[in-house]
C-alpha cells in the first residue's frame, strides 16, 4: 500500500478483563475452539495501525452472556459489557466504535436493552449470535426485538457460535462449524420473513457470510419449494444481507462474494484479536492485491460510511509519534506479509 487506506474495521472483538473472568469462573476458556486471546485497547490499536485501519466497530464474540443460565445474570453482563464498550469508544474518539451484547434468547430482555444501548449509550448497533443455545435468529418469537432493531434502523452484526450439538473431533468450530452456523441463521431470517417484515434492519453476517454465497442459489431452490415464493425473490433477499471480509478475502471465497452481493454490501473485517495479525495482514492483502480500486475503496471504507454516517467524512485522527525501529519492524510485518500470500497462492499449471 502506498497510503495508508483508513479502513473502517466490522469485526473486530473486546475481551475485557472482567468478561475473561467471569468466563473463567464458568470453566470456559476458549471459544470456537481457540483458547480466548489476549486483549487490550493499546493491542488493537496497534494492530489497526498495521492493517491500515482508522476505525473499528467492536463485538464481544461467542459465546456473548449464553453461558449465564439465570437471565437477571445474563443481562447484568450485557449491561456491564454496553458500558465499558461506551466508555472505551469515548476514550478513543474516531478509533472505536461499538455493537450491543444482548442477552438473548431473553427476546424481552435484549429488546430492552437493545433500546437503551441504541438509544442512551450511543451504540453503532447490536451483535446477534447465530444461535444462543440452540435458539436460531429468525425463530418464532423474536418480534419484540426486531421491532426495536426496526425502529431504530440498526445495523445487526451477525456472528456465528458453536452449534448446538457435539463438535466433531478433529475439527475446530471456528474452521467449519461457524460457517454453518451463520448460513443457518440466514436461512431462517429470509425463510420466516424477517429481513422482508422489517427492512430497515442491516443484517451484517461475519465471515463472508459463512456459506450463503457460495450455496445461494440451492438455497432459493429450497427455500422457493417450502415458501411457495419465486426463486428470485429469496435470491434479492439473501443478497440484501451486507458481509464482511473477515478471514474472507482470498482468491478463492472473495470472487465468489463480489459477484453474489450487492454492490456497496461488503465490508471489512479482520477478526482480530481471535485472528491473530499474520492472518490479519493475509487477508488485508489479498484484498489490497484482489480486487480493482474502486471496490477496494468501497470495501475498505465506502460501504460502511453508508451504514455508518457518523463516520463518513470523519478527520484522520493523528497518529501517535512512533519511533524509528518501530516503524521499521511494521515495514518488515507488512513485507513479509506480502511475500507469504504471494508464495502461498495455488499454481496455475
Amino acid at each position: 500500500m502506498t497510503s495508508a487506506p483508513r479502513r473502517i474495521d466490522v469485526h473486530q472483538h473486546l475481551v475485557p478483563p472482567f468478561y475473561r473472568d467471569a468466563l473463567a469462573g464458568h470453566g470456559i476458556g476458549e471459544a470456537g475452539g481457540r483458547a480466548l486471546p489476549e486483549w487490550s485497547a493499546g493491542a488493537a490499536l496497534e494492530l489497526m495501525d498495521l492493517l491500515g485501519t482508522e476505525t473499528a466497530i467492536l463485538s464481544v464474540s461467542t459465546p456473548g452472556t449464553g453461558f449465564l443460565a439465570d437471565p437477571g445474570e445474563a443481562g447484568a453482563m450485557a449491561r456491564r459489557l454496553n458500558e465499558f464498550s461506551a466508555a472505551l469508544a469515548a476514550e478513543h474518539p474516531g478509533r472505536f466504535g461499538w455493537f450491543a451484547t444482548l442477552p438473548l434468547p431473553d427476546t424481552a430482555a435484549a429488546a430492552r436493552e437493545a433500546e437503551r444501548s441504541l438509544a442512551g449509550l450511543g451504540a453503532d448497533g447490536v451483535t446477534l449470535l447465530a444461535n444462543t443455545g440452540g435458539h436460531y435468529l429468525g425463530a418464532d418469537g423474536q418480534d419484540a426485538l426486531w421491532r426495536v432493531l426496526d425502529a431504530h434502523g440498526a445495523v445487526a452484526f451477525v456472528h456465528p457460535a458453536e452449534l448446538p450439538g457435539p463438535a466433531v473431533t478433529g475439527i475446530p468450530p471456528f474452521a467449519a462449524d461457524f460457517l454453518l452456523d451463520t448460513t443457518r441463521a440466514a436461512y431462517l431470517l429470509v425463510r420466516n420473513g424477517v429481513v422482508r417484515r422489517y427492512p430497515r434492519i442491516r443484517f451484517v453476517l461475519g465471515h463472508a457470510g459463512g456459506f450463503v454465497p457460495y450455496a445461494s442459489h440451492r438455497m432459493a431452490v429450497a427455500l422457493a419449494a417450502g415458501t411457495g415464493r419465486s426463486p428470485l425473490d429469496v435470491l434479492e433477499d439473501l443478497r440484501g444481507f451486507y458481509f464482511d471480509t473477515a478471514l474472507s478475502s482470498s482468491p478463492a471465497a472473495l470472487p465468489t462474494l463480489l459477484a453474489f452481493a450487492r454492490p456497496g454490501h461488503v465490508l471489512f473485517g479482520s477478526d482480530w484479536p481471535f485472528a491473530p495479525a499474520a492472518a490479519g495482514q493475509y487477508f488485508a492483502h489479498g484484498l489490497d492485491s484482489g480486487v480493482d480500486a474502486g471496490t477496494r475503496a468501497a470495501v475498505d471504507r465506502g460501504s460502511a460510511e453508508a451504514l455508518f454516517p457518523r463516520l463518513a467524512g470523519a478527520p484522520l485522527p493523528a497518529p501517535a509519534a512512533r519511533p524509528l525501529p518501530a516503524r521499521l519492524r511494521r515495514s518488515v510485518r507488512r513485507a513479509g506479509a506480502r511475500a507469504l500470500f504471494r508464495l502461498v497462492q495455488p499454481g496455475t499449471d
